[in-house]
């Protein structure tokens, strides 16, 4: 009886050495996020929804790491403006999506037609933050819907190439119950860039209702094979009045702008100082542009035009190449409004 009990005992111990060890690079619960960040090169997300108040936090990734989504990963609503879902950074790494996989961002969960201008109905402004992202980074093949307000926020980063992404907030193109008549999603900018040298974002398709590319600073951007539906464009803006108010050295090249409210944009800021230079727009495909096809304004003021222009922000060096295209009969090819002598070498 007495030997009967010790093998009993021994039974626990024995089943448990045949179960498969956890891998923890392959991370299918929020909870395991961290401890893959910190030990791991090659991490999976298994399709795991991110808690209220948490982040999905890749910015401690080590040095040539790999990330790949898999299945779907949604997020819980956090009602915080200064609140960011997904936060990148690192040296040499690599975010990329498997096949099927899918990033939602709860956006329905938030819209109200107002976008940031709400301040009754927080909700996260930017929902990708890539920062501090250098040594030949690469962020491809994501499939990224419903985002809060703006997609991504790259700032401060270099030698970064994004490509093969689909952006799709076309949910947000409908009116909700807090809309009103107004598209539900608002302020919805695919990609806003700052503070940067040498990205070159590729091969995207975005679907959204603001700018689809907003260069606000930086330096040798290059921005090609776009496809921009449903928003406001391939811009350079606003710039002026922020803490870097540099832009110089951005290609616009091979895209198509459609059902959009402009094509190509430059603004920058009334009564603010800075430099926008060699900026070129270069085989750009415009179809059913509804206010203009090229637009170059000097007079923002409260994120709006004012039609009053300054000469604070100098622009010079600008090229237009084979921009061609179609706008709606209510549009206007061009509308160019610089404050006095601000404007110079358009070509």
């Amino acid at each position: 009886m007495v030997r009967n009990i010790a093998i009993a005992a021994l039974l626990p111990a024995a089943f448990a050495s045949t179960l498969p060890k956890r891998d923890p690079c392959s991370v299918t619960d929020y909870s395991g996020l961290a401890t893959a960040v910190s030990s791991c090169t090659n991490i999976v997300l298994n399709g795991f929804q991110v808690p209220t108040g948490k982040a999905l936090d890749l910015s401690k990734l080590k040095d040539g790491a790999t990330v790949t989504f898999k299945g779907k990963t949604t997020f819980a609503t956090t009602a915080d403006n200064d609140f960011d879902p997904i936060v990148i950074s690192g040296n040499g790494i690599t975010i990329t999506g498997a096949s099927g996989h899918v990033i939602d961002g709860n956006g329905p969960a938030y819209w109200d037609g107002e976008g940031s201008n709400n301040k009754d109905n927080p909700k996260p402004d930017h929902f990708i933050v890539v920062k501090k992202t250098t040594g030949n980074s690469k962020i491809t093949n994501l499939n990224i819907q419903n985002w809060p307000v703006h997609c991504f926020d790259i700032t401060g980063s270099s030698q970064l190439t994004i490509s093969g992404l689909i952006l799709d907030n076309r949910l947000g193109d409908k009116p909700n119950a807090k809309s009103g008549s107004l598209p539900a999603a608002h302020n919805s900018d695919g990609f806003d860039i700052s503070s940067s040298d040498h990205v070159t974002l590729d091969n995207i398709h975005v679907y959204n209702q603001d700018d689809c590319v907003a260069v606000t600073s930086g330096t040798n951007i290059i921005v090609s094979n776009m496809y921009c539906s449903g928003g406001h464009g391939l811009s350079i803006g606003s710039v002026g009045g922020k803490s870097n108010n540099v832009v110089n050295g951005v290609q616009f090249l091979d895209s198509q702008i459609v059902n959009s409210e402009n094509g190509c944009r430059i603004k920058s800021n009334s009564g603010t100082t800075g430099t926008i230079a060699n900026v070129t727009y270069q085989n750009i495909s415009l179809t059913n542009i509804s206010k203009y096809g090229v637009d170059v304004q000097q007079d923002y003021l409260n994120g709006g035009p004012t039609g009053k222009p300054t000469n604070g922000v100098k622009i010079s060096g600008i090229k237009f190449i084979k921009v061609t295209g179609t706008v709606a009969s209510s549009a206007q090819d061009w509308y160019i409004l610089c404050g006095d002598g601000s404007c110079s070498g358009f070509t």
